[in-house]
């Protein structure tokens, strides 16, 4: 701040100290706070991991492989694409949020919806709520988290269909990822049972590889066979969804996101050291004119509350929670690993949001204008861009513009929208100072693009396997075999849905500009907020209930503050007059250009002014329904809290029974004095056994007495 008083140029390394140490401080401090007054973790509770092991869903997972899996099936497209969007107000606003809003809701709704789950035996978001809540709450919960789940995994699908069409280096590399996590799951399950630091180091290799490998695969004759159309990509993507759903963890899920990380956590640590090294200073304005007239080009609406929606997954993510009652509640060893795993993970995807702030603002906010707002806004020649760019008060030459693309081997980066490409210029930027120089940027922006598409994909296989999860719930309502998650018939049916549903959304929106997923596409910030408020409200809900009223305003606070911001951005995209933010506006004005029979753009002729009439239509049904349906599920938790503080006595929760456990592992990611004790002592009695074989027991975990378990 005395800098930005001072006129002084703000340097982005600045931005990254900040980041860490706050990280530093809540991890430290909060998290431990959470973890051992308000949840009070027993590390002697045995978790379902344990108790209902099956080897296909309930596996105990080595926590530093559990960790990558958690980590790479949260990190999808928000961390990396949201920031960059909300950049457009500037770097201060959206900083503040990523760093003080995973600290104090972000990170806490992941950790204590885990620990809830885990203590039910890995029930999904929507099943707790039903069981904890009420019939109606619960109801309303069942139908909005699954609705919002497949808008959610449709969009996902649909950033990495954009990001590896026709790229023959991403498609190879990222292909190649598969059978080097099925080497992994079976070297550590069958070759080198618990060896994960071993396994981890030829991993590491096989993948560095893969990627030296695609830029060849490229530049030679087999480029034609990886180079793949949307169409082909789609059906890719089912097939890999629906096996990846239905295997054991251990095969491929687990391996393959713990092989993502290394990648993940790599690229954006050596981006920290590049920025640090580099000192780049940022060139956009700490807040700009945007941020509070809400007529920006690149999204529209004010600063409070569309960039809190806009930012999403940096800060505060429903989409979190899923996967934090989906698959990791049925692999954690001990209940002391939820803080390491579910608070420290969401901590590391918010410093990923924060280099994704950086690498936007670094570069001439002319050129991130020019990238980020459509064709319809600044025309498709780069005279028509540098002049819109001059009406928004900033200036970039039509020489500059071009010079840019040039310097990436791109045709054209006018109108690059979604973030991903702005975030790898950001990157070409900072890399290229430290390692190549110049030459390298095309190498770097191309990297980059693959590397964004590898972590949306982490993020799409876990997430069709919670989808699965749900469905199962849900069904199990009806007919009890699908409580069962692990019954062959009703996984391989829930599965099928689940690929079924969200394939049918991306297939249409791949070839139809205007349908599909994209007709949905606005609702993805504001679904996946109010998922987050369902999600805080039954982790609220479930400390009311369990004796733990003093300790409420924990998830309570971001609850009301979460509630406060979607359903206002809710209610604006349903009534705001202005039709570039309420969808029945839109609606109004398109329907009225028809009956004066003109075009207006994104339409292109007729057919898609009605196409624009319908989405506009549906997204503003939508909107309003997952709106009443989120308010229907806080007024049923509140009434569901009075009663249980007034008569806690009363309260019945649906817990699972207390069983010992018989596993020793830390809780961290590095064993303290005491758990080295405790693993010598575990290892002298059972014979020095590592537990288990997946990428799961090994290495840190022994069951005392009991062999290899």
């Amino acid at each position: 701040m005395l800098a930005l008083a001072r006129g002084e140029e703000v340097s982005a390394a600045w931005m990254v100290a900040a980041a860490l140490g706050s990280y530093a401080i809540g991890y430290r401090f909060y998290s431990r706070f959470i973890a051992q007054r308000v949840l009070r973790v027993d590390k002697h509770r045995a978790t379902p991991a344990e108790r209902l092991d099956n080897g296909i869903d309930f596996h105990p997972t080595d926590r530093r492989v559990l960790l990558g899996h958690h980590f790479a099936a949260i990190a999808g497209a928000g961390p990396l694409v949201g920031p960059v969007l909300a950049a457009q107000m500037g770097y201060l606003p959206g900083t503040i949020w990523i760093v003080a809003g995973v600290i104090l809701a972000g990170a806490v709704q992941d950790m204590v919806t885990l620990f809830f789950s885990m203590r039910r035996d890995g029930k999904s978001l929507g099943q707790m709520a039903r069981e904890e809540i009420g019939p109606v709450g619960g109801a309303a919960a069942l139908l909005a988290v699954f609705a919002i789940m497949i808008i959610l995994l449709a969009v996902l699908a649909l950033v990495v269909v954009n990001a590896l069409a026709e790229s023959p280096w991403g498609t190879f590399s990222i292909g190649m990822t598969v059978p080097i996590a099925l080497f992994m799951g079976f070297y550590l399950r069958v070759l080198r049972p618990g060896r994960v630091t071993e396994v981890s180091l030829i991993g590491i290799a096989l993948l560095l590889l893969a990627l030296v490998s695609g830029r060849w695969v490229a530049e030679s004759s087999w480029a034609g066979a990886f180079t793949l159309e949307p169409g082909t990509l789609v059906i890719w993507l089912l097939v890999y969804s629906f096996i990846a759903s239905i295997l054991p963890v251990w095969t491929l899920l687990a391996p393959r996101d713990y092989l993502s990380t290394f990648m993940k956590i790599g690229t954006i640590g050596l981006l920290a050291v590049g920025v640090v090294i580099t000192v780049p200073t940022l060139k956009m304005n700490g807040i700009t004119d945007f941020a509070g007239v809400g007529d920006g080009p690149v999204f529209a609406g004010s600063l409070f509350p569309f960039v809190f929606i806009t930012i999403a997954c940096g800060a505060l993510s429903g989409f979190h929670a899923l996967i934090s009652s989906g698959t990791t509640p049925k692999m954690i060893q001990k209940e002391t690993q939820v803080r390491m795993i579910g608070y420290g993970s969401m901590l590391m995807e918010s410093f990923v949001a924060i280099m994704a702030m950086v690498a936007a603002c670094i570069i001439d906010p002319g050129l991130y204008f020019s990238m980020n707002a459509p064709a319809g806004v600044i025309g498709d020649t780069v005279q028509s861009a540098s002049e819109a760019v001059r009406s928004f008060g900033y200036s970039i030459s039509p020489e500059q513009l071009a010079a840019a693309a040039k310097a990436v081997e791109e045709q054209t980066l006018l109108s690059r929208t979604g973030g991903a490409p702005t975030l790898a210029i950001g990157v070409s930027e900072i890399f290229s100072q430290v390692v190549g120089g110049a030459g390298m940027k095309a190498f770097w922006y191309h990297f980059a693009i693959m590397f964004e598409a590898l972590f949306i994909l982490t993020a799409l296989d876990a997430g069709t396997r919670v989808g699965r999860f749900m469905l199962q719930d849900m069904l199990g309502n009806v007919h009890r075999s699908f409580r069962r998650v692990s019954w062959w018939p009703g996984l391989l049916f829930s599965s099928a849905v689940v690929v079924a549903l969200w394939g049918y959304f991306l297939w249409v929106g791949v070839h139809e500009p205007l349908g599909g997923i994209n007709q949905l596409f606005p609702l993805f910030g504001i679904a996946n907020q109010l998922l987050a408020a369902v999600a805080l409200a039954v982790c609220t809900t479930l400390l009311v209930k369990s004796g733990r009223l003093k300790w409420a305003w924990v998830t309570g606070v971001p609850l009301v503050w979460d509630a406060v911001v979607t359903l206002t951005a809710s209610w604006q995209k349903v009534f705001s007059t202005d039709p570039k933010v309420g969808f029945f506006q839109q609606r109004a004005d398109y329907q009225e250009a028809i009956e004066q029979g003109k075009v207006i753009a994104p339409a292109k002729n007729m057919d898609d002014m009605h196409t624009v009439v319908t989405n506009s239509t549906v997204d503003g049904v939508l909107s309003a329904l997952f709106a009443i349906l989120v308010v229907v599920v806080l007024v049923d938790a509140g009434r569901t809290c009075v009663r249980a503080a007034r008569h806690p006595r009363e309260a019945t929760l649906h817990e699972a029974p207390y069983v010992p456990s018989q596993l020793t592992a830390p809780a961290g990611l590095f064993a303290t004095a005491e758990e080295k004790s405790e693993l010598a002592a575990a290892s002298a009695g059972g014979g020095g056994t590592p537990d288990g074989g997946g990428p799961g027991g090994g290495s840190g975990a022994h069951r005392p007495g009991g062999g290899d378990g």
